[in-house]
């Protein structure tokens, strides 16, 4: 195991299935006990965690609605009570919720998919700041996403700007806990196959068009992600704080 993490207590948000279930296995295995969070896959999670717990790792799966502030902050002290603690924080969970053109947009949609996407991440990180600054080695780790930087497919006029400000986001946080030992960066998949936004929202042929844009020829799956969260929660990135790491593939711009 190139990272070693043992001793680690992590929380995964949106972690019941797709990138955050990737995620938590590949934390567990690198040593760190997880609790895994969801908000509709109970059964999923479960798994996941009878995964973990054969990797000989502590977890549990807990229930949170990631619109909900308090039951945001609750999941968070419920999550440091179960570990002892909290170092690792990835707050991956999101959801575009559905795309939708500007000139059909309510601001019910638009708060709600900010609400879902860059609000609950602030949330999560504010909530678990205490533990983190308690922690020896503290790392907060987000999940934006390619359409913050390239702007997105038709209809993701919210969704991007949700994930353009999760990227600014970690910047600040960056700046802001550095001198308490935090780091804080930001990860921007482009498409990745395999997770419940694109199979139900992306169609076979945006897929295929997806791909072709990739020069590897293929879509990203879980585990691309999974991976850089273990290097960016391991000691060998202890000064790398602030930025964002695109994975993508070098996936031309759509």
């Amino acid at each position: 195991m190139w990272f070693d993490l043992t001793g680690c207590r992590a929380l995964v948000t949106g972690a019941g299935q797709g990138i955050g279930a990737a995620v938590a296995r590949r934390l567990a295995a690198a040593g760190a006990d997880v609790v895994v969070h969801y908000g509709h896959s109970a059964k999923e999670a479960a798994t996941v965690v009878a995964e973990i717990d054969e990797l000989g790792r502590k977890a549990t799966a807990l229930p949170a609605d990631i619109a909900d502030g308090p039951q945001l902050a609750a999941l968070v002290d419920q999550a440091a009570a179960f570990l002892g603690g909290l170092d690792i924080v990835v707050a991956n969970a999101g959801n575009p919720l559905a795309r939708v053109a500007l000139a059909q947009m309510t601001d019910e949609h638009w708060y709600a998919v900010l609400d879902v996407n860059l609000t609950s991440t602030y949330r999560t990180v504010r909530a678990a700041l205490p533990y983190l600054r308690a922690s020896a080695r503290g790392r907060i780790i987000t999940m934006a996403a390619q359409a913050g930087h390239d702007g997105g497919a038709p209809g993701e006029v919210a969704y991007t700007a949700a994930k353009a400000g999760v990227i600014g986001l970690t910047k600040a946080l960056a700046k802001e806990l550095g001198a308490d030992g935090i780091t804080a960066n930001s990860l921007a998949p482009g498409f990745v196959a395999g997770t419940a936004l694109h199979h139900t929202l992306t169609t076979p042929e945006m897929q295929e068009h997806l791909i072709r844009r990739v020069p590897a020829g293929r879509a990203g799956v879980p585990q691309d992600v999974a991976g850089a969260v273990v290097f960016l929660a391991s000691a060998e990135a202890g000064y790398i704080t602030g930025t964002t790491i695109d994975i993508g593939g070098a996936a031309w711009p759509r």
